[in-house]
């Protein structure tokens, strides 16, 4: 009997120092994959004042300084192996909800580490409440995992007005909108920030590592609609090069006029694709359906006006400021990504 309750004995401690062990090994991967305390997603919905708070109550605010040496920020042709921070920032208008689950499976499927990728979604319409609720069931479904989460998700509640049948008015809504997503978002470790559009279905898994190691400070693919009999059908437009033609035009107009798709333009959609996928040209504008950016462009200024800029507004206006600026833009004609358009069937 004696031995019997040793051999219990025994047991029991093997199994609270087993389950001691796997509760740290749990933790430590847990830790390894988050390293900021954003995993808890917060509600689209603020919890109503209670009855002992005041609303002259002044909010407490951390007013703690410190020192940051940015010097050693960097976005290199080898961001991976440096363990540079990359930040995504999608807006969401009316009906993107459509597309959010293959919009978050294609960046589960990215090879670039989850715990690199920082997401930034700005919810521009709060009328739709059941779209915001699947919006947070999403959010908190992939950082309530235990593996690959992402170093995290936010998500920002700011309306902006969109006329949807007026376009250069609703280009000048989109632009404050990014630059508000972009404000709000971008911290203190992000080396790269990627505009990816919610409506951006299909492309590769490694294509950030890809576009990383062209190593320019603007970098596009080339941006098809997505058909299923495989078509070559052109989608984002605003990605082009000026011309003699295009230049000229311009003299003829006046400073606000601005100037839509094609103008003259050579556009990356009608240039050849048979030279590879890492065949880079320069580019005057771009769009923002996948855009990858140094996050020094944006900080040093190049943003997205909501103003007129050499008959350009919003992305395209960007393309134009980051030349001004000296900065290097440039596309892949070869390098395809796919957008659903409209079609939510996708």
């Amino acid at each position: 009997m004696t031995t019997f309750l040793r051999g219990g004995r025994r047991l029991v401690i093997i199994i609270s120092v087993l389950s001691a062990l796997v509760l740290f090994s749990l933790s430590t991967i847990s830790n390894h994959y988050s390293h900021t305390t954003c995993h808890t997603a917060r509600s689209l919905y603020p919890d109503p004042p209670t009855s002992s708070s005041s609303s002259n109550e002044p909010t407490n605010h951390d007013h703690s300084s410190y020192y940051l040496n940015l010097n050693s920020l960097n976005a290199t042709a080898e961001a991976r192996a440096q363990n540079e921070h990359l930040l995504v920032l999608t807006p969401l208008v009316k009906g993107s909800v459509y597309f959010l689950d293959r919009f978050f499976e294609q960046l589960d499927k990215s090879t670039y580490p989850n715990h690199l990728i920082s997401i930034g979604l700005l919810a521009t319409d709060s009328s739709d409440q059941e779209e915001n609720k699947q919006l947070e069931a999403r959010v908190r479904h992939y950082q309530g995992r235990w593996f690959k989460r992402f170093h995290e998700i936010n998500v920002y509640q700011r309306n902006f007005e969109f006329l949807n049948n007026n376009e250069p008015y609703d280009l000048t809504i989109m632009a404050r909108a990014r630059n508000f997503l972009l404000a709000a978002s971008l911290r203190d470790f992000h080396s790269w920030v990627a505009w990816v559009d919610v409506n951006v279905i299909q492309y590769p898994p490694q294509i950030f590592e890809d576009l990383m190691r062209i190593n320019e400070d603007v970098v596009v693919p080339n941006c098809l609609l997505y058909r299923e009999d495989n078509a070559f059908w052109a989608y984002d437009r605003n990605n082009w090069a000026e011309t003699d033609y295009s230049l000229e035009m311009q003299k003829w107009v006046g400073q606000d006029y601005i100037l839509m798709e094609g103008s003259g333009r050579s556009l990356l959609v009608d240039m050849p694709t048979h030279m590879g996928v890492h065949h880079k040209v320069p580019l005057d504008g771009v769009g923002a359906t996948f855009t990858l950016v140094k996050s020094h462009v944006h900080r040093e200024g190049a943003n997205f006006p909501p103003f007129v800029y050499q008959h350009q507004v919003e992305a395209e206006a960007f393309g134009k400021v980051a030349n001004a600026m000296g900065f290097s833009v440039y596309g892949l004609p070869g390098y395809m990504v796919y957008h659903a358009g409209k079609n939510h069937d996708q």
